[in-house]
């Protein structure tokens, strides 16, 4: 079984920086492709930004400047920092892998960037 735990998130001013974590609990980390999205209020869940295990990044074009997603084997852990945070970075920031063909998600961690 899959188990994935984000931390990290709360309240961020606008301009400020916020680094979030994902815990994995799996066997196999280091092959697995992990990922974020993110999902702003009544709005759908969108891409943020995956890596591979290869360790190559890939952003959505809309999150390219300002989020920074990374990884630490050695600790199953997947990291997405924000950088310049602006009110759309508001909502639940979903960590996400795929295993044998089926997703798996985290409970989500919420952001709120306040001006």
């Amino acid at each position: 079984q899959v188990q994935l735990a984000e931390s990290g998130g709360g309240v961020v001013q606008v301009g400020g920086s916020l680094r979030l974590s994902c815990a994995a609990s799996t066997s196999g980390f280091a092959l697995d492709n992990m990922g974020w999205y993110h999902q702003a209020p009544g709005r759908q869940r969108e891409w943020v930004a995956h890596i591979s295990a290869a360790l190559t990044p890939h952003y959505a074009n809309s999150r390219l400047d300002r989020f920074t997603i990374s990884r630490v084997n050695a600790k199953n852990t997947v990291y997405l920092r924000l950088e310049s945070a602006q009110p759309e970075d508001t909502g639940v920031y979903y960590c996400w892998t795929s295993k044998n063909g089926q997703d798996y998600w985290g409970q989500g961690t919420q952001v709120t960037v306040s001006s």
